[in-house]
């Protein structure tokens, strides 16, 4: 069977995520990383000090041995259930987040409890007597967290969704997505997008998608330093045929 050319170009595109190993995305004010359901062979993630709550895309990295949560959105113990079927997962920093609560003995306990293959939690060595002990003071996790409602990939307006958005004016929103825009048409050799011809979007756009787009960019910028030259060009190709056909669209409706 004869391949098309856009069949090659993704295989070729899944096997070079296929071969990221280490992800640092360090502060990047992440909120989704479904990214991570492209990342079959990662083994170390950092995504300490950004806006992340839901755990959900990581129970599909079956190689990850290291990860990095500290100072996040994960407001409840349950994430861990999309980590007990890590089997490699030995280091684990989860501190400063909601989800810890006020009781340190009972949240490191119940992290135990779920993940008694864990080396270190929180920088902190973990031994053979805390490990006994978590199997009596821990809670064994058993569900996944509970989730809103959403409609269109966007959650529905409650007062925790309400105060995060207020963090992020539209203009600071605006300007970000503007930012992340040009850096990757600067990495591809290409001139930079003004800002009077900048897409505008709509408030409900401006609260869900643009944050969405703003976290796709993020990923891929943080991705292509992990690329070799041929996966870059690959980049460069299918970010190339996307201009190409979105100048098309411009003209016709002009």
């Amino acid at each position: 069977m004869r391949l098309t050319r856009a069949a090659v170009l993704g295989r070729a595109k899944a096997a070079a995520l296929d071969g990221v190993r280490r992800l640092n995305c360090w502060g990047s004010r992440l909120t989704d990383i479904s990214i991570c359901r492209d990342l079959p062979n990662i083994e170390v993630i950092t995504f300490s000090v950004n806006g992340i709550s839901d755990l959900e895309p990581l129970n599909q990295c079956q190689n990850l041995s290291e990860l990095y949560l500290r100072k996040n959105n994960i407001a409840s113990l349950n994430e861990l259930f999309y980590l007990k079927n890590l089997p490699r997962l030995r280091v684990l920093w989860l501190s400063e987040n909601p989800c810890c609560g006020p009781d340190p003995h009972r949240y490191r306990m119940t992290v135990l409890r779920n993940l008694p293959h864990l080396q270190k939690l929180d920088n902190q060595a973990v031994t053979e007597e805390e490990l006994s002990q978590a199997l009596v003071d821990g809670e064994e996790i058993t569900t996944p967290p509970a989730r809103k409602n959403v409609e269109n990939g966007c959650p529905e307006s409650s007062e925790s969704s309400a105060a995060e958005s207020t963090t992020e004016t539209e203009s600071e929103l605006l300007n970000f997505s503007l930012e992340e825009t040009n850096k990757i048409r600067e990495q591809l050799g290409m001139k930079p997008v003004p800002r009077d011809k900048f897409s505008s979007f709509s408030p409900r756009e401006t609260d869900c998608s643009r944050k969405k787009r703003n976290n796709v960019l993020n990923a891929i910028l943080l991705l292509m330093k992990e690329l070799d030259s041929e996966g870059l060009e690959i980049v460069q190709e299918t970010a190339g045929r996307r201009l190409q056909a979105f100048r098309k669209k411009e003209l016709q409706e002009e």
